[in-house]
């Protein structure tokens, strides 16, 4: 393949991500504006009449989403590079595909997780008056879990490896179809460990809205990618907590929680 070739193989492959990116906020855009996101929040997928598998196909399907337009970005460093070094190896396609497609495997695994959380979660505070009483415990609760996180020395471990993708690739690399996905697989579970607990905030905050996805995908952008990232974990790791007292002290006076 000559370097001309190989050039244009690789902008086609990192432009199609970015368009993915690009549609993704624009479907965000769309249901925020057309109410669809209200179909979506965890409280009416889990009133409405439809079957259970049918609210976690919905929910499941508008995580892609969410998951395009928050997460997809932060991984455009290493996907860059791992085109790069595939560009002469055997199967190059179907090993870009399989990286992509296992990085949304891991999300989606933890979304479908969570979603059954939550799902249980709405059936204890149905049966425990106090609780249904004073949903803003659980929104804190999440802000919480998010503050304290930010101070772990798990979450500081995987944005080492997220801030440094040409020595993860270095590690990590292997030619083919089965060494894409191992490194997509691997890549996702480090970028899942870094931003889990962030993500969480989002089912306290109905899970489609338009303006906390903004917020939570430019912090965990800026955190994984940026030269300052790492001055960034602590002050959101306060302002969560912070945010978690004001929720508790006086309920809704956070937007969306």
């Amino acid at each position: 393949m000559t370097p001309a070739v190989a050039g244009r193989g690789r902008g086609s492959t990192l432009g199609l991500l970015a368009a993915v990116i690009v549609a993704a906020w624009g479907c965000a855009c769309w249901a925020e504006w057309s109410g669809v996101a209200h179909e979506l929040h965890h409280h009416a997928l889990y009133r409405d009449a439809r079957p259970l598998w049918v609210s976690a196909l919905l929910f499941l399907g508008a995580w892609q989403v969410m998951t395009a337009a928050m997460m997809l970005p932060s991984s455009l460093p290493l996907a860059r590079l791992f085109v790069i070094a595939s560009r002469n190896a055997p199967q190059r396609r179907v090993a870009i595909a399989l990286f992509l497609i296992a990085y949304f495997v891991v999300w989606t695994a933890f979304a479908a997780i969570a979603f059954a959380g939550d799902m249980t979660l709405h059936r204890i505070v149905d049966a425990w008056p106090w609780l249904d009483a004073r949903p803003q415990i659980i929104a804190a609760a999440a802000l919480a879990a998010a503050g304290i996180y930010q101070f772990t020395p798990f979450k500081d471990a995987c944005l080492r490896g997220c801030r440094h993708p040409a020595a993860y690739m270095l590690r990590h690399y292997r030619r083919g179809a089965l060494g894409g996905w191992r490194l997509g697989f691997g890549h996702g579970l480090s970028c899942l460990g870094c931003c889990w607990a962030l993500m969480l905030v989002m089912f306290g905050v109905g899970v489609a809205h338009l303006g906390w996805m903004g917020v939570l995908a430019l912090i965990m952008l800026v955190e994984k990618t940026a030269s300052f990232g790492a001055r960034l974990v602590v002050p959101v790791g306060i302002a969560a907590a912070a945010l978690a007292l004001v929720a508790l002290a006086w309920p809704g006076a956070v937007p969306g929680l």
